[in-house]
């Protein structure tokens, strides 16, 4: 009895000793699986990214576009290239990108007209669903502004001299539909006022006629303006921000000015196409955060008088669906239509 009872406990302690063994290469086994498949998930970037502007070149847009790629390059070490494709009210670039490739090696860089085009246009693409958010840049004021022998010399002013020649006045702006024009639409609205509106192609030629006389007003982005504004080309009336901006303080907010509530501001960002994988996404959101809070690039991009604001994928995704029902409303209430 006693020798079965050593055999019994040789015979466990054996096929114990034979599990804790095919216990550990199962062990082993799952460790090697794991760094296979570490090994096998794609190194990103390994080759050159695009990142198509919507905007012609030289533009503030694209000047941004052009500093933030530059310290792209340098963080991921692969060139980031600029691709100007305008047209479209943007639309052409931003459709040209959701058709693109899910892999983060083709991005857009957009602005406030990806939220107003869905209440404008029948698109082809949707911004909600064809596209990934990446990373905002800039928060883009707005600003009113007239020519340097303008009588107009405040908000009140242009609101007086509005009520006594309605629909006389003109404006200029970069375009039908533009945040900049639906801004100017919104101040018709709060204040009883009619202007006449000036489209152009773009900030450059509406500031030359702004300069010669050619309109009475302008409400457009900062940053073509500021150095205009500085060599006091043009005259500065209001920023459309909810407070003063740190590039140009001596500037009053229009709410400020007698048109309290009043608050309109344009942005920059990336996206990429929908679909595109997580660690990607996180990987670009990480490396544009780190480029824009850069003291070079800070002071650059202050300079020029935009707002850096650092947004997650998903804040940037909730503030892009605000955009979309802010501007939407407004343009069925002002009854705005796209060219």
């Amino acid at each position: 009895m006693i020798k079965n009872i050593k055999k019994d406990k040789y015979r466990v302690a054996s096929l114990l000793k034979r599990l804790s063994a095919h216990c550990t290469l199962f062990f082993l086994a799952c460790i090697g699986h794991t760094s296979f498949a570490q090994d096998k998930t794609p190194a990103y970037p390994t080759r050159p990214i695009k990142l198509v502007v919507p905007y012609p070149p030289g533009g503030g847009a694209d000047t941004l576009a052009r500093l933030v790629a530059t310290g792209m390059s340098e963080k991921l070490a692969q060139p980031v290239v600029i691709e100007n494709k305008p047209g479209g009210n943007t639309a052409i670039a931003t459709e040209f990108v959701a058709n693109q490739p899910a892999d983060g090696y083709t991005l857009l860089y957009t602005a406030s007209a990806f939220t107003i085009n869905p209440s404008l246009y029948k698109l082809r693409y949707s911004t909600t669903k064809d596209f990934a958010p990446v990373a905002l840049i800039a928060l883009i004021p707005f600003v009113i502004e007239t020519n340097i022998q303008s009588p107009i010399h405040s908000v009140q002013d242009l609101i007086a001299e509005a009520k006594k020649r309605p629909g006389q006045l003109s404006y200029a702006t970069y375009g039908t539909g533009s945040p900049v024009h639906l801004s100017a639409e919104l101040f018709q609205l709060m204040t009883g006022t009619q202007l006449l509106h000036v489209p152009y192609k773009g900030s450059a030629p509406g500031l030359t006629d702004l300069m010669g006389g050619q309109v009475d007003l302008a409400f457009g982005s900062i940053e073509p303006s500021l150095q205009l504004m500085r060599n006091q080309k043009i005259r500065p009336l209001a920023v459309t921000t909810s407070k003063r901006i740190s590039a140009a303080p001596e500037i009053p907010t229009v709410a400020e000015s007698g048109v309290p509530g009043f608050e309109t501001i344009g942005w920059n960002g990336v996206v990429a196409p929908a679909n595109t994988p997580r660690p990607i996404i996180d990987r670009l959101n990480a490396v544009i955060n780190e480029v824009v809070q850069q003291p070079a690039m800070t002071a650059k991009l202050s300079a020029q008088g935009v707002e850096i604001d650092i947004k997650t994928p998903e804040e940037l995704a909730r503030m892009i669906e605000l955009e979309i029902n802010k501007w939407d409303a407004l343009v069925k209430k002002a009854g705005v239509k796209a060219d």
